[in-house]
């Protein structure tokens, strides 16, 4: 096995840590570690990425079921936009970006290239939603009023994202849940998992359609995080979640800076 192999199934275990560790955020070093690490071009890496982080957050999902902080109404009705939208991203308009997205002088972004540079925009806007605190109101025991509207327009959103760059899209989410379905954030972040998982394996089967699936790779690969899951579960147990997602957001805007200079200089 070579090393950037060993060095890729590391990342699988370190996506997982970080995922039992604070909840959320480590999905968005899975397609980083498959593209660098492991060598898939980033069309093939968001792909695999959304299988991985669907799986994941199914694990989260039932932990946070156990401890009843999933409003099972509130996923699915944020659900349904988001997994739409997310479902025709991977169909029809991934497929449909050009090799050439746009020529600057002499300087072509590929589709690759643009593909990347966008998941590092996306990276530095969740790192700095990691990295600011934000003080949250308690909302315990207030009626849940949807509004359809806006919860429509978040999930195309959230779907055409996560659509694009493979990852979870907690950020957008856990502050949506919040604001628009009035959940406590514990609550808010249980439930995120479940729209995430839900939205990221519908997404998955708009690739079906056109790529070829390495089913062996990609259970190993979910598996070893899945195994970083349980084993951050337990760390977490010792640490504290609050300092540990503040300085992986620092890491996180770090890694999008380290990308866009490694596609476009």
């Amino acid at each position: 096995m070579e090393v950037n192999s060993i060095l890729g199934y590391v990342g699988a275990l370190i996506v997982g840590l970080v995922l039992g560790l604070i909840g959320g955020g480590g999905s968005i070093l899975t397609v980083p570690v498959l593209v660098y690490l492991i060598g898939l071009n980033p069309v093939t890496a968001t792909a695999y990425s959304l299988f991985v982080v669907g799986i994941t957050s199914i694990f989260g999902t039932f932990q946070n079921f156990k401890k009843k902080l999933v409003h099972v109404k509130t996923a699915i009705i944020f659900s349904i936009p988001a997994f739409i939208a997310v479902y025709l991203t991977r169909r029809f308009i991934v497929p449909a970006i050009p090799e050439v997205v746009i020529t600057i002088g002499d300087f072509d972004v590929s589709k690759n290239t643009f593909i990347m540079v966008f998941f590092a925009i996306i990276m530095l806007l969740a790192s700095i939603s990691m990295i600011i605190k934000r003080k949250t109101k308690n909302v315990k025991g207030q009626i849940i009023i949807y509004n359809y509207p806006l919860i429509a327009v978040e999930g195309i959103v959230v779907g055409i994202l996560t659509g694009l760059v493979g990852a979870g899209g907690g950020f957008l989410i856990i502050p949506a849940l919040v604001v628009l379905a009035k959940l406590p954030m514990k609550k808010a972040i249980g439930t995120s998992l479940l729209i995430i998982a839900v939205k990221s394996l519908i997404g998955f089967l708009g690739d079906l359609h056109n790529l070829e699936i390495d089913w062996v790779f990609l259970i190993v690969f979910t598996t070893v995080s899945i195994m970083g899951i349980f084993i951050g579960i337990y760390i977490s147990k010792f640490i504290s979640s609050k300092k540990l997602k503040h300085g992986f957001g620092w890491f996180i805007l770090v890694m999008s800076f380290y990308i866009i200079y490694k596609e476009l200089f």
